[in-house]
């Protein structure tokens, strides 16, 4: 969980014209400030992405990476230093390739002194992206980079865009051998600030859901792009969806928005307790697209409390509309295999509302907004037996 400057910032480096929207180190520190202030790193958003364009024309004539010496004159170590006073940390940027997507210097050929260069500056993250180079190479390169990463002997999260470059030769996607060497990985398209981004990736996933869920697990996360709530091009509902939809993934929450302008309806939404405990589970289920009429999909994710001798878990369960107008929709939840005898309890995610007590064979109403959710977890009733707990502490 984090945030990261490319949807939002993408690659502008006018800091005259834009001095607060340009790529520079006063960026990355103005969005740390916020998380750090705003309640953003309580909820669990601790990083801070710089991405592509951060770097000097040039290497050192030793081959070292640079920073743009005049965008980020205190150097990248001193603002890993800021991050960590902050109890945050600093994911940086680079590209497997010659260059980066951007154009700037890449790290075929200085794997090892790129990743020996991260660990001096102590970053914490790095997202190692796939432009310029011939992709039958990404099996040797990106498996370079993560033995490289762990000589240092600096902990480092590993994000590869391996898969996205591969969306025209899905044969070459092994996730088996992905997952051995990367902590997350990219599957699609960039997201942009748009409702028909969102949807598309949603749609990709959806096609595809039986070869990424086997594939996800903790320590190894698809992930399917920034979050971008927080940003005027979409609206509340539609950001309830992509927080939805994401959770119910276990997928990276990471915040593509300006959080110094984030208006008090998009920060609840961003920071809304239940549904990141949805995303953060730890058992980190991928969820299931398992029912589908129309313009409506129903979609179960497994999480916790879930007891393995009594063969029961929680589940959370999001039905969402991809209409242009409001839905009222019904199912059984024996029907998307919620069937344990006792029953469970129901509360609604995004409001809190505790909504009863209901049987497997019990029919859900749900009344669902145009390009939105509704969303529930349904914790077993035994649970709040067991652990002396009321049904909805869960």
């Amino acid at each position: 969980m984090g945030w990261m400057s490319w949807t939002k910032f993408y690659c502008e480096i006018d800091c005259v014209r834009y001095p607060h929207a340009c790529i520079n180190e006063d960026l990355y520190k103005s969005q740390a400030d916020r998380l750090a202030e705003d309640g953003y790193r309580e909820a669990g958003y601790e990083f801070v992405h710089i991405d592509d364009c951060w770097m000097a024309n040039e290497r050192a004539p030793n081959g070292s990476l640079l920073p743009n010496a005049t965008r980020f004159p205190s150097g990248i170590p001193a603002l890993a230093d800021y991050m960590h006073q902050k109890g945050l940390k600093l994911g940086i940027y680079e590209d497997y390739g010659t260059k980066t997507c951007g154009g700037y210097p890449g790290s075929y050929g200085y794997i090892e002194i790129d990743a020996q260069t991260f660990a001096a500056w102590r970053v914490d993250y790095l997202k190692l992206d796939g432009c310029n180079i011939d992709t039958d190479k990404y099996p040797i390169g990106y498996p370079q980079m993560e033995v490289a990463l762990n000589n240092t002997g600096r902990p480092i999260v590993y994000s590869c865009s391996w898969p996205a470059y591969l969306l025209d030769h899905p044969e070459k996607v092994n996730y088996t051998q992905i997952g051995q060497f990367c902590n997350l990985w990219r599957n699609f398209d960039d997201i942009s600030r748009s409702w028909k981004s969102i949807a598309s990736i949603i749609d990709y996933y959806d096609k595809n859901q039986d070869k990424l869920i086997p594939a996800n697990k903790p320590g190894q996360w698809n992930d399917p792009d920034m979050i971008i709530v927080g940003n005027t091009e979409i609206n509340e509902d539609q950001s309830k969806a992509q927080m939805t939809i994401w959770s119910i993934w276990s997928a990276p929450l990471i915040m593509s928005n300006d959080l110094r302008t984030v208006t008090p309806e998009f920060k609840a939404i961003l920071l809304n307790p239940r549904v990141i405990a949805v995303d953060q589970d730890p058992l980190g289920i991928m969820g299931r697209l398992v029912a589908k009429i129309g313009l409506v999909s129903i979609y179960v994710k497994k999480m916790t409390p879930c007891d393995a001798s009594l063969k029961i878990c929680s589940y959370a369960v999001a039905v969402l509309n991809k209409g242009t107008r409001q839905v009222t929709t019904s199912f059984k939840f024996n029907s998307i295999g919620l069937d344990y005898p006792s029953g469970y309890n129901i509360l609604e995610l995004w409001d809190g509302r505790k909504m009863g007590r209901f049987q497997p064979t019990d029919t859900y109403q749900a009344v669902v907004p145009p390009t939105g959710v509704h969303f529930i977890k349904a914790t077993p009733t035994a649970f709040s037996r067991k652990m002396g707990k009321t049904p909805f502490d869960f």
